[in-house]
């Protein structure tokens, strides 16, 4: 089960868990893809903590999804 935030957010590391992936296994698509949902960072600092929007989270991989079927 993930952790929802406010509005629809998705802690990273809750993501990175839900997608099944390491943490070092996240950064791969996140870098590489330019389709990847963009981070969203609560505040300034190195250590302010990322979420996603889990909206675009879940369009991104249905476009995956639907780009598989298609092949």
């Amino acid at each position: 089960m993930f952790t929802l935030h406010q509005n629809g957010r998705i802690r990273q590391k809750t993501l990175y868990e839900r997608l099944d992936l390491s943490r070092t296994g996240f950064f791969n698509p996140r870098k590489k893809d330019p389709t990847f949902p963009k981070p969203i960072k609560d505040g300034t600092t190195r250590q302010a903590a990322v979420y996603y929007d889990l909206a675009e989270v879940d369009a991104w991989l249905k476009s995956k999804i639907a780009a598989r079927d298609a092949a």
